[in-house]
């Protein structure tokens, strides 16, 4: 028997139903769930439509951390179901200003050899702690929830080996910007990034979890580091050393493929507007002139983070007319820094400190200046997403973000005099802890009444895919288009996330203005995209949206997993162009005619073709098995109430 890989491990460990051969359909059982406010009022919603009495899998958190600005009473009446959805149903409940999911999550509940779905991509941040970690769709989550397993493709795995120790001024943000400068934003589809060798030594729970953060922006579906002292170390500091296993792939343990980081070479990178993916040394971007630096959220949000910048600030201030923001990950982590003395350093040095949440990350606040360089330690750069539709949003680590602070313009970290970081404190988790309500006995929950605001729209079931599909194209976009050109990010697009016809108008605004309107008024519509269509956020809103409108096939060159998966899910078939450059022989009016697509389906044929004015366009049928029962159905829920 070969010798296995810590992912193949895990896997094995949950597998309900397949085989673990890259690329086929695998059913996993799933220890945790967890969901943020903005995605989880659409899954809770799905969840009831389900029809069972409580969650069936062991934990399951929803962590309000993205819609808390309540500019009206949206937000709050999504909170408060959310509230009482999970009294009712069973799962916990972590209120806005306790911190972002992903942190909390890893502090309170992240248990190495975990399996772990979450309704927010940016999930396979707990693989920081030894668990397969992976983003999901809400109506994924829900059936989950429900007791159905997870259903995921089988990843291959990417063995990464890490040898030497980071140089001064180098973190591990400059690690995952090194794998998106060689990869780019489609290099990890359909792959896990599973890490080890001695370079790991020095690598800290909140340094992997930066990496396993990010990694996502690679097309991947997980990053898994081993359980070793280091998980030890952060879970003694969590209070939680009973959590603690030791977890390792076997000696010459099995890659799919692999990928060497020698970390004494690494040097500060920067992506640059308007994608992850755009990597460049910071020497190129140097002296670049900024109007803003944003340094937390999701990423990039521990204490080391912070203690780092705070350190770079202590005795100096910000440079004039540049506005810095501090975002912890954390109440915990933002208790952390108050008495350590390194809240102090940054409020001395002029910086604003955020409450935390995701905020600026997503457009809910601090909106840049249309066309000026902001540098952030986020994650992602699509453009629009910082809330100004003409932004310029740069990535880096917190040293770059610290020094450049000082300095009002992109700088090289490696030029600058840091003093020692103020050494932490202990921590408290019980700041954390008092204010995630514990599920109700489950003899007490049927007294529940969940309270449903007129913002709280559950979403149509489409039916059945239809026999023939004629529908003229409703846009046609490039590579690379994000889920949030779809269901965008900001305080007044994510407001109305509860209620798909509302979202729905706000569908391809910053691209086509009039796609709402237009598709509307057809009562349907195609769209046609180009590579890596629906990069990025799990939303599902992305696929409701469209389907809200009567979309029901999108044909693009290649598509992001959850995407393609959220589509599947509600009832649009993905379409694959067989010639990527059909795209370009589509126009905005123009009428498709698929006959027998249904059909097509049924018979497991693998192609179809639509006739259109510039000629015939082959369409490949990309989809498993289970995938096609899904479709034909007219998505998962439809599929499951059938059954």
């Amino acid at each position: 028997m070969s010798a296995e890989n810590l992912t193949r491990k895990i896997l094995l460990d949950h597998l309900r139903q397949g085989r673990l051969e890259p690329g086929t359909d695998i059913t996993l059982d799933v220890d945790q769930v967890l969901l943020e406010d903005a995605t989880a009022t659409m899954a809770a919603m799905q969840f009831e439509q389900l029809g069972v009495d409580e969650v069936a899998v062991p934990l399951a958190v929803v962590y309000v951390d993205h819609n808390v600005l309540q500019i009206d009473d949206k937000n709050m009446q999504d909170h408060r179901y959310l509230r009482t959805f999970c009294a009712r149903y069973g799962l916990r409940y972590s209120p806005a200003g306790n911190g972002l999911s992903h942190y909390i999550h890893l502090e309170r509940f992240g248990r190495p050899g975990h399996l772990l779905i979450g309704a927010d991509s940016h999930s396979t941040m707990a693989g920081a702690l030894g668990m397969f970690a992976t983003g999901a769709g809400g109506l994924d989550v829900a059936v989950t929830l429900a007791g159905f397993g997870a259903e995921l493709t089988c990843p291959r795995v990417v063995g990464v080996e890490l040898t030497g120790s980071l140089p001064p001024a180098v973190e591990a943000k400059d690690v995952v910007l090194e794998i998106l400068r060689r990869r780019g934003v489609r290099g990890g589809r359909g792959s896990v990034f599973e890490f080890y060798g001695e370079g790991l030594a020095d690598l800290t729970v909140t340094a992997r979890a930066t990496i396993a953060n990010m990694i996502v922006e690679t097309g991947a579906t997980a990053a898994i580091f081993p359980s070793d002292e280091q998980t030890r170390r952060w879970l003694q500091a969590q209070h939680r050393p009973a959590d603690f296993r030791p977890l390792q792939a076997d000696p010459g343990a099995v890659y799919d493929e692999r990928e060497l980081v020698e970390l004494s070479t690494l040097e500060p990178l920067v992506a640059v507007p308007h994608s992850p993916g755009n990597v460049v040394p910071v020497t190129e971007v140097e002296g670049t002139e900024l109007v803003q630096v944003c340094v937390g959220s999701s990423v990039n949000s521990s204490y080391e983070d912070l203690a780092t910048v705070a350190a770079s600030l202590r005795g100096r201030s910000v440079a004039p007319g540049l506005q810095v923001t501090v975002t912890p990950g954390s109440r915990q982590i933002l208790d952390t820094v108050i008495r350590a003395g390194v809240y102090q350093d940054l409020l001395a040095a002029g910086a604003r400190v955020l409450e935390p949440i995701c905020g600026p990350c997503i457009g809910i606040g601090q909106a840049p200046v249309r066309g000026e360089p902001s540098l952030r330690t986020f994650n992602r750069n699509f453009p629009g997403r910082s809330g100004t539709a003409e932004d310029q949003v740069y990535l880096c680590s917190p040293s770059t973000a610290a020094a450049s602070a000082v300095t009002g313009r992109i700088t090289d970290p490696r030029g600058m005099q840091l003093p020692e970081r103020r050494p932490r404190v202990p921590s408290d988790p019980s700041v954390v802890d008092i204010h995630i309500t514990a599920p109700l006995p489950a003899d007490q929950r049927h007294r529940v009444d969940i309270e449903r605001g007129d913002n709280l729209v559950p979403p149509h079931r489409p039916g059945p895919l239809p026999e023939d599909v004629r529908a003229k194209v409703g846009i046609v976009v490039g590579d690379d288009i994000s889920t949030g050109d779809m269901a965008p990010d900001g305080v007044i697009a994510m407001a109305v996330w509860s209620n798909i016809a509302l979202c729905a108008e706000f569908m391809f605004r910053r691209i086509d203005p009039e796609f709402h309107d237009r598709v509307h008024g057809w009562g349907g519509g195609l769209i046609i995209g180009g590579h890596n269509y629906g990069q990025g956020s799990s939303r599902e809103h992305a696929a409701l949206s469209p389907l809200h409108l009567g979309v029901r096939v999108v044909a693009a060159a290649s598509f992001a997993r959850i995407h393609r998966r959220n589509l599947i899910a509600v009832g649009i078939l993905p379409l694959v162009l067989e010639d990527p450059s059909d795209r370009d022989r589509a126009h905005v009016g123009q009428e498709w005619s698929i006959p027998g697509l249904a059909d097509a389906l049924r018979q497991a044929r693998d192609s179809v073709t639509a006739e259109t004015d510039e000629g015939p366009v082959p369409l490949r049928i990309d989809l498993s098995p289970r995938e096609r029962e899904i479709a034909l159905a007219g998505g998962l829920l439809d599929l499951l109430a059938a059954r």
